[in-house]
């Protein structure tokens, strides 16, 4: 909602109802679930040719992340076994674990399950919340904690993925036929360098590249499937690993060991959660027929390649990738790795982009400056102070952990955290969906949550080598939009208790009218039952009133985006006032010039240039005696003293707005 708000009217609203999150894509024209379906079942060529482009570009953004994964998710669970990956039980297992986990995971959870549950297509941790408060009813503060802990977490895997992709390119660098020992010093410079041109080049968006990011995560698929083909023949044998009898067998054989090891195996479907969330940048269908058609085949002939290549030479199992790899291609192979990994990272920048501004949107965050790169392709857009902490946080993390072993450690704790999000989210959707008792909702949820369960478990384990970086990271984030929500609703119920209803306003004017002032005004207000503050500061000040005032609430709907027909709502309070409420989707950035020329439609008529804005900005005081502790208090002032201004969020004409001030204690 807009107006009334903390460092100025306008700020978007507390968590109402819907909460979408999810990448954004890598500058790929978001496609809805009917473009997608379309083309799965249209006959024609147009048909045919347009879901193939789809699935290219899914193949790009929505499988960058779990397609570099081989380069260390092997290696780092062979070497998590009691043996050390030489015995041929560890080799077997840890292979079959690969592949369940995929099935079990990615395949049966995500692919046919969770992607039954999109909100009007879009999907996400935070798309789920919103579709269980529907389902609930109501709001629920043990589900609103849920969606943004698991947004938080996003944050985290978000600052780790690109680190530990880019730096597990690079590290081949190591083994480079003949040179590789004299290469290893520049390792960690390169990877710092290439993430820092990274991260410097958002500014200029990324549409004039994004085309090619899909043909080039194809071809690096179609190389992980000729590795392993390659090296399958090495022994054949390998293929009994498909049985999961070998992953129970070696799980038992391992006893806490193989508890342990589950943390390492999870490293493959690191990324699995970009099914559901990139579902309204390309449909359902393309993303669940690149999956099953070539992901999926490409990721285990890779990782059944790399299991025969250690079962013929134990050696291998200490870089099992790259040692897949012949000399004769070791560069060309090193070279589409790390733009593999650049991509996969473009991803997870674009997404936090993404999940920021609906973040913003929906009240979950201060108003933050966020730009768009490109007039032509929806979802690009690009938030300066988002790029730049992630930025600060990729490169304290090479820092602190300048190996990808060692940042191996770290990841997955954010991902099997956020998945776990998932869910229970989805165990309200079923109970209220189908009406089901608890036990029953709980009885047909038990397979998923075992399973992430085990693998969050697993991953809390590795907190003292480095999982508490993603934890804090996401704790931190969590604190920021709590504070926030929170110092937001005590503002506004003590506005509420101090101030006039704007029916009993319109009263006192009738019967005590002000001088009259030529013109439009337009007070922004959170809160369109109650006088603005701008208003009531406007006549106690001025002593004047507009002959035409606009009360104008600007509210997030319970979707991505809202249509032209539902944008505006107009309701004649008298001839002297007029509420106004402006309607945008949780992924489009607030137009409110552009929304307010609808109104012409509806007949109600003024001039934007001729029109003045009245903005109520607070100066927010702490206090001990009320609201929430002496620090929260100071820490919410600093969100609010650090907002983006609301004329620009708005994009109101700056030479017509006005803003009048009060001081507000929380």
């Amino acid at each position: 909602m807009a107006g009334d708000r903390p460092g100025g009217d306008g700020a978007p609203p507390a968590p109402p109802h819907n909460p979408g999150s999810g990448h954004d894509g890598s500058a790929v024209t978001p496609s809805s679930e009917g473009e997608g379906q379309h083309g799965a079942h249209g006959s024609g060529p147009k048909s045919r040719s347009a879901f193939t482009a789809l699935m290219v570009g899914a193949i790009g953004v929505v499988f960058g992340d779990i397609g570099t994964s081989p380069l260390y998710a092997m290696r780092e669970a062979l070497g998590q076994s009691r043996s050390g990956g030489t015995a041929e039980l560890a080799v077997l297992g840890t292979v079959s674990l690969v592949f369940w986990a995929l099935i079990l995971v990615v395949t049966v959870k995500y692919v046919f399950f969770l992607m039954r549950f999109d909100n009007k297509g879009e999907g996400g941790t935070l798309s789920l919340m919103a579709l269980t408060q529907q389902a609930i009813g109501r709001r629920s503060t043990v589900v609103f904690f849920l969606g943004v802990i698991g947004a938080a977490l996003f944050y985290g895997d978000g600052v780790l993925t690109p680190a530990v992709s880019v730096l597990s390119a690079v590290e081949g660098l190591r083994s480079a036929p003949n040179i590789g020992h004299a290469l290893s010093p520049y390792v960690l410079p390169i990877t710092a360098g290439i993430l820092i041109a990274l991260f410097m080049v958002q500014s200029r968006g990324t549409a004039s590249v994004a085309r090619a990011f899909g043909p080039i995560t194809t071809v690096w698929f179609l190389l992980l499937a000729g590795l392993g083909v390659m090296n399958i023949a090495a022994d054949i044998s390998i293929l009994r690993a498909l049985s999961p009898h070998y992953a129970a067998i070696f799980l038992i054989e391992n006893g806490f060991l193989g508890f342990v090891i589950l943390g390492a195996v999870f490293l493959a479907v690191t990324g699995a959660e970009a099914l559901y969330t990139d579902m309204g940048h390309f449909g359902k269908a393309p993303i669940r027929a690149g999956w099953l058609v070539f992901v999926l085949p490409c990721l285990m002939l890779n990782y059944l390649g790399q299991g025969a290549l250690v079962l013929d030479n134990p050696d291998a199992r200490l870089n099992p990738f790259w040692g897949m790899v012949p000399e004769v291609i070791y560069w060309p192979i090193l070279v589409m790795a790390t733009l593999a990994t650049i991509i996969a990272s473009q991803a997870v920048i674009t997404g936090a982009f993404s999940i920021t501004q609906q973040a913003v949107q929906l009240g979950l965050l201060p108003r933050i400056n966020i730009l768009r790169t490109s007039e032509t392709q929806a979802g690009q857009i690009y938030v300066p102070s988002v790029n730049m902490l992630m930025l600060t946080g990729v490169l304290l993390l090479l820092a602190i952990f300048p190996t990808s072993s060692q940042l191996a450690g770290a990841y997955g704790v954010a991902v099997t955290g956020a998945m776990l999000v998932d869910a229970l989210l989805a165990l309200y959707i079923i109970r209220h969906r189908f009406r089901l008792s608890w036990p029953w909702t709980v009885l047909a949820m038990t397979p998923f949550l075992i399973v992430d369960l085990a693998f969050f478990g697993s991953n809390l384990l590795k907190v003292p080598q480095g999982g508490w970086a993603p934890l804090l990271m996401g704790a931190s984030i969590v604190l920021i939009m709590w504070t926030w929500t929170r110092g937001v609703q005590i503002l506004n119920a003590k506005t509420r208790r101090d101030s006039v209803s704007l029916s009993d306003l319109v009263e006192m004017l009738q019967a005590r009218p002000p001088h009259r002032a030529p013109g439009t005004a337009i007070f922004l207000t959170s809160d369109p039952e109650v006088a603005p503050v701008a208003l009531m500061h406007n006549l106690k000040h001025n002593k004047v009133l507009h002959e035409k005032n606009v009360i104008l609430t600007v509210r997030t709907a319970d979707a991505p985006r809202v249509g032209e027909a539902d944008r505006v709502r107009i309701e004649p309070i008298n001839d002297d006032f007029q509420k106004v409420i402006l309607s945008f989707g949780f992924m489009e950035i607030p137009n409110v010039p552009k929304a307010l020329g609808i109104c012409r439609k509806k007949g109600l008529k003024f001039d934007i240039m001729a029109t003045s804005f009245f903005l109520g900005r607070r100066s927010v005081v702490p206090t001990a005696q009320q609201g929430m502790p002496l620090w929260q208090d100071r820490l919410f002032i600093f969100l609010m003293r650090n907002a983006a201004n609301p004329t620009d969020f708005f994009h109101i004409p700056p030479g017509r707005v006005v803003e009048l001030g009060a001081q507000v204690t929380v």
